[in-house]
């Protein structure tokens, strides 16, 4: 089923606004103000940009540049691949900085007989949630950095890349980040213990940001077969790239 699109707009600037159903957030494109679509209203958390360095004519260079220094890649791949595809977005993310604390307790089964086993987990986390649904992205591989973060500039966006919207509110951001920190740190603990008999985490929540991050999504093409590769357009780094398998043959 297509999605239908709809359009409003701008509250700052009356600009129009195409909307994508389930959306929440929308960013002027002209003049970058930022509002909530039911009620047309600024948005009062941060906003901010992570600015793009990797340039359209760079993309290739990058990306062979990545096969040419994979292990597990098909030595002709840098020079036989094609590039058929490569799209510059600016995906929304919150950023949820949260004080981490898990007690657990349980069994230390490796050893025999079994003993009792309690200790700690405190960590400060940078969380970050894709603020879209139903999306596969690999937002645990993308490492983020904030440090070159500032605030949203419609003016700084590349000509032809896409900004998506948010589909996600703060409060449901902080809750999935809170979710997966729980998860991370159960996960943790049975590196310490075989079986949890109890386990608490609390969590500080101390700030949230919301910010758009540059992804280049790059399709190629080797030997008939299609593949795909995720950049992080602040860096360079593949975030996540198919790579054909290498054929062996038998001597």
């Amino acid at each position: 089923m297509v999605a239908v699109t709809r359009e409003i707009n701008c509250s700052h600037c009356g600009a129009p606004l195409p909307v994508q159903p389930g959306e929440i957030l929308v960013t002027c494109s002209y003049c970058g103000f930022t509002s909530v679509i039911e009620t047309g209203k600024a948005f009062e958390f941060e906003h901010s940009l992570i600015l793009n360095s990797i340039q359209t004519a760079q993309v290739p260079e990058v990306t062979r540049s990545w096969m040419g220094n994979s292990f597990i890649a098909p030595k002709d791949l840098a020079k036989k691949s094609v590039i058929t595809e490569q799209t510059l977005v600016y995906l929304p993310f919150w950023v949820v900085s949260v004080e981490a604390s898990t007690h657990y307790k349980g069994m230390f089964e490796r050893i025999s007989p079994a003993v009792e086993k309690e200790g700690d987990i405190t960590n400060r986390y940078d969380w970050l949630v894709l603020a879209r649904r139903r999306s596969d992205f690999p937002t645990r591989a993308f490492h983020l950095s904030l440090e070159g973060k500032i605030p949203f500039e419609a003016t700084k966006i590349d000509r032809g890349a896409k900004v998506l919207n948010s589909e996600m509110e703060t409060q449901e951001a902080v809750q999935q980040a809170r979710d997966e920190i729980e998860n991370l740190h159960e996960y943790l603990s049975k590196d310490k213990i075989d079986r949890i008999v109890d386990i608490k985490t609390a969590l500080d929540v101390s700030g949230t940001v919301y910010l758009h991050a540059p992804v280049w999504f790059v399709n190629y093409t080797y030997k008939n077969s299609r593949y795909s590769v995720l950049m992080d357009g602040s860096t360079g780094e593949v975030i996540k790239g198919d790579l054909p398998s290498e054929d062996f043959k038998l001597l």
